[in-house]
């Protein structure tokens, strides 16, 4: 497939998704912290799990840097323990909070000023942050255009035929990234899209005759 087919395929994929489905609306959630948060406690997590977590986070008075840091190791577990591996995501955030204190004084408007290279780079530096998780906090709280790749993305690209060479994030994410518009609201709907189709219908086992793209899109390409 020629990059121009490519480009019109893609568009047409997501097209079809927002007809069938409408925006979605992410991330459920106004306040930059708390969309950090989420990125980090949804890890491995379902993402009504990750609500009881915030929720009893929010009871506590603790979703705030300040507060994380304050906490004791073990009741910040306790509190994010519905989102499960408590332990490890606790000490993913308390090691956040620490950083953003040392390294922006806490300020995330600061943090969210660098350029998507350079916060990526701050991102990926962190304990516990890997490549989805950064770029989830980019798109998603610092609203900068960054494709998101998770297993649901690899899962309908592979069943559709657009596996990229190389089978990497990198290498999916430079799949959507070099042949859509570069537009933050695109790739934030596109991304949510994408994962309301696996969750519903594109599943491990998939249920292709209820699907908005098995007719036109999958195993034609």
């Amino acid at each position: 497939m020629d990059n121009q087919a490519l480009r019109q395929t893609l568009l047409d994929i997501y097209h079809q998704l927002m007809a069938r489905y409408g925006p979605q609306c992410w991330w459920p959630a106004l306040e930059p912290f708390e969309i950090i948060v989420g990125a980090i406690l949804t890890q491995s997590a379902a993402w009504g799990n990750v609500e009881k977590a915030i929720a009893n986070l929010k009871s506590a008075g603790a979703l705030s840097p300040s507060s994380l840091r304050q906490l004791p190791l073990t009741e910040l577990a306790r509190l994010i323990h519905p989102c499960g591996y408590y332990n490890a995501k606790a000490l993913k955030l308390k090691s956040f909070a620490h950083w953003l204190r040392v390294h922006y004084n806490d300020n995330i408007s600061k943090l969210f000023a660098h350029d998507i290279d350079y916060l990526r780079q701050q991102l990926l530096s962190l304990h516990g942050i890997g490549q989805e998780t950064a770029d989830s906090i980019i798109l998603y709280a610092a609203n900068k255009p960054i494709f998101v790749i998770d297993a649901y993305t690899r899962r309908i690209t592979n069943r559709i035929g657009l596996v990229p060479a190389g089978n990497s994030y990198s290498a999916y994410q430079a799949l959507f990234m070099d042949n859509l518009p570069t537009d933050t609201k695109l790739f934030n709907e596109y991304h949510a899209l994408l994962v309301r189709l696996a969750k519903e219908v594109c599943r491990r086992r998939p249920f292709c005759p209820q699907c908005c793209l098995s007719s036109q899109f999958c195993g034609r390409l």
